[in-house]
């Protein structure tokens, strides 16, 4: 039997997620959110901090495919899960559909909503909740804009659906 990690304490846990595609290993206090390990000990800093009780969306990140509050969760339940953040949507250099729809559809202003607005749009579209405004609007209820960019998030949304349709 090998004698226990000194570092790891009762607070403590070695875990490991599949962070934008990469296999990351962290030692995480068991109070610590999801949020604060992307920003504090990861420095993924684009997952913004809003209101903190899971009310503004601004800290949407996927989590094995689905939209989560990053201000909810414990890191630990990242355990062995797989976790993109905004930085984790552009590949090879190039935006993604959804990030380039916010630029051209003006969805943005101050843009602290936005790493948010476009987690949760990404994850919209996947779903299959883009068959309407009253349906985009009903499936992003749960991020904020306190820029009032509404009818443009929606404009943006509507483009990337629109564009992934065409895909074959």
């Amino acid at each position: 039997m090998s004698s226990p990690d000194p570092s790891i304490s009762k607070w403590t846990r070695n875990i490991t997620l599949v962070l934008n595609g990469e296999r990351r290993s962290v030692t995480v206090d068991v109070r610590t959110t999801l949020l604060d390990l992307l920003r504090e000990q990861l420095h993924l800093t684009g997952t913004k901090k809003g209101c903190n009780q899971g009310e503004c969306g601004a800290c949407t990140v996927h989590l094995d495919g689905r939209r989560v509050n990053g201000c909810l969760m414990l890191a630990v339940q990242a355990d062995g899960r797989e976790v993109t953040t905004i930085e984790g949507l552009a590949r090879d250099g190039q935006l993604s559909a959804v990030q380039r729809a916010f630029i051209d559809h003006d969805g943005l202003q101050c843009g602290f909503c936005t790493p948010g607005q476009v987690m949760s749009a990404t994850a919209c579209i996947a779903e299959g909740h883009t068959r309407g405004e009253a349906e985009i609007r009903e499936w992003m209820s749960g991020n904020l804009c306190r820029c009032a960019c509404y009818p443009q998030i929606v404009d943006a949304v509507r483009a990337a659906a629109d564009k992934k349709a065409e895909v074959p």
